[in-house]
């Protein structure tokens, strides 16, 4: 904003100088010219062109600075946190799982062999068989006679290692000390006579303090358990049958022996198979529950 000089009054025309005023009719003489000037604007920052890559560091001389030959590790405390008897017990969970139905199938496939040969043993007494028919049935009992206690050792000795973290689990998980120690537990699982009692009574007592009973009370058994634990009995009591028939000689005893292996595999299939739903059922029942919110319809209007 800038004033313009003015010589003469706009209105009466007469010689006005350098007043501000018209001394003869008293007009303000001092008109002011607005020009807009535009500010001024910084300078646009200009990118920054980057670096022509050079290739690798050059030194004229070896370094002798560096980083030490360990391996990365996480910030924070270096300790690993304690692991407890429930986290134990799922990892055994997720590797005795899988063995047991993989035990199931082959046992049911070592069934089937045993009556298939029972089948062709009936067939021969009229007849002559096919070589290759015999030698694929004498295959699949052989494959399937292999097979079958290795996998039964391993699920074997997992399920003991299952049932001693379980048991700690449950101790755990009810505030008590669990009634059998481990070697106690290990014992029963594997001594003769002792092992028809002591599983069943040690799945019993894992039960029991999931269910957050009473420590004094005395566990009762679920149905599903209690079938467990005739299976298990019936099991090891067919292992002694089958093993004692095995010394007899003569054909028909062997012909026998077909039978009763057929009917043992069948049931050890059959028990691996309720052991594998028992123990996952038993360990949901460790595991602690979540509150949960539900909405429930109470009246409607």
């Amino acid at each position: 904003m800038r004033a313009r000089a003015v010589e003469h009054c706009p209105r009466c025309g007469r010689p006005v100088g350098a007043n501000a005023f018209c001394p003869y009719c008293g007009r303000y003489l001092a008109p002011l010219a607005w020009v807009a000037t535009p500010p001024g604007s910084p300078a646009l920052p200009q990118p920054s062109r980057p670096a022509r890559y050079a290739g690798p560091p050059r030194y004229r001389f070896i370094p002798r600075w560096g980083f030490p030959a360990l391996p990365w590790t996480p910030p924070g405390p270096t300790e690993a946190p304690p692991r407890d008897a429930l986290t134990a017990t799922r990892a055994t969970l997720a590797s005795l799982v899988p063995a047991l139905w993989a035990t199931a199938t082959v046992a049911a496939v070592a069934a089937g062999a045993e009556l298939w040969r029972y089948v062709l043993l009936l067939a021969s007494r009229s007849d002559a068989l096919p070589a290759g028919l015999v030698a694929a049935s004498d295959a699949l009992v052989t494959s399937a006679a292999t097979v079958a206690p290795i996998l039964t050792v391993l699920a074997g000795a997992l399920l003991v290692v299952w049932s001693v973290r379980a048991s700690r689990a449950a101790g755990e998980f009810a505030g008590v000390v669990p009634a059998r120690s481990t070697r106690a537990i290990v014992a029963g699982w594997l001594l003769p006579v002792v092992n028809l009692s002591v599983p069943g009574s040690v799945l019993a007592e894992i039960e029991h303090a999931a269910l957050a009973r009473p420590a004094g009370q005395r566990p009762q058994p679920s149905g599903q358990l209690r079938a467990w634990w005739v299976l298990w009995v019936a099991n090891l009591a067919g292992v002694v049958v089958v093993a004692l028939w095995s010394l007899r000689t003569s054909v028909q005893a062997q012909a026998d022996g077909v039978v009763l292996h057929a009917v043992l595999d069948l049931l050890a299939a059959v028990t691996a198979g309720v052991t594998a739903v028992l123990v996952v059922r038993l360990t949901r029942l460790l595991t602690p529950s979540r509150g949960t919110h539900r909405e429930v319809l109470v009246a409607v209007r």
